[in-house]
């Protein structure tokens, strides 16, 4: 089978290029940084990594979201209706349908971004779900949550780092629950889906199995490192009063950044384990974070 990859150089085309390559798939990266590129019709499918991240320190400009993540998959989505191409896959993301969540989030949940990242992610899917698909062809909308990996630090190196110095985790109070997706896990649901022509064009959640809190993460990364937890209960009124003087004060610690690093957000992988007639993913969330947090000490 041919795959065209967008943004193959990223991590998860790089991992996920080499895991197809393993199970004998050819790959062809496209890139789309110009307006020369042209899509190999002989391919059986597209898998559209290629997008603007979203910009944690607030600093990008708004419509550049809109312009590479909705205006430019609609191109090559358009391009793609032209061709034989059997499948498109189009890498969103959970922030597409909520930036938080209460209790689980599900993919008939109403989507309700309010970022721009968000919001031109959304855009875009809405776009593609109302194209009419021509016999034969499939469109898989992908909504990843948090993706982890040797080779991809991100938020998880923040937290290793206090755990590595010794440092204690002064939020142990707070009481939540993360979904997170091992690199592992995303590439074995590609393959599924690629190989199993019964399942239906739609949108999927790609999260682990098991949810984890943060102070688990803590205590998962200390006995990877060695170390001993130092998990601090301290009165969560207290650390939130602290929090909202950081409003005001700039503290390090302010209400925006103690609610990214305590609120809960869980995500449903139920539709597409049963679409694939899966009961569990080949990696728990445990064995996929250990095996992240290993690669932060080479």
């Amino acid at each position: 089978m041919k795959v065209i990859i967008t943004g193959a150089s990223g991590f998860v085309g790089q991992n996920l290029s080499k895991y197809l390559i393993s199970e004998e798939h050819l790959i062809e990266g496209l890139s789309l940084r110009n307006d020369r590129w042209t899509l190999d019709k002989s391919a059986d499918a597209i898998i559209h990594l290629a997008g603007k991240a979203h910009d944690t320190s607030n600093t990008s400009d708004a419509e550049s979201y809109f312009v590479i993540n909705r205006d430019l998959t609609i191109t090559l989505f358009n391009r793609f209706l032209a061709t034989g191409i059997r499948d498109f896959f189009y890498f969103s993301s959970v922030k597409a349908a909520a930036d938080s969540v209460d209790g689980i989030l599900e993919e008939n949940d109403q989507a309700n971004p309010h970022t721009p990242y968000g919001k031109s992610k959304l855009e875009a899917e809405n776009y593609l779900l109302k194209q009419v698909l021509p016999a034969g062809k499939r469109l898989f909308i992908v909504r990843p949550c948090m993706i982890h990996g040797p080779g991809n630090k991100g938020n998880l190196n923040l937290l290793y780092k206090v755990v590595e110095k010794g440092l204690p985790w002064p939020l142990a109070s707070f009481k939540n629950q993360r979904s997170f997706l091992s690199i592992d896990n995303l590439n074995f649901l590609i393959l599924k889906m690629l190989q199993t022509p019964q399942i239906n064009s739609g949108i999927y959640n790609f999260a682990d199995d098991e949810h984890v809190s943060t102070n688990d993460l803590v205590q998962i990364i200390a006995n990877v490192s060695g170390k001993k937890e130092k998990l601090w209960k301290l009165n969560s009124k207290f650390i939130s009063s602290i929090a909202k003087a950081g409003d005001f004060l700039r503290l390090p610690l302010n209400s925006e950044r103690l609610k990214k690093l305590t609120e809960s957000y869980m995500v449903s992988n139920t539709k597409i384990k049963t679409s694939l007639g899966l009961s569990a993913l080949p990696v728990t969330a445990k064995q996929g974070l250990e095996k992240t947090i290993k690669s932060f000490q080479k």
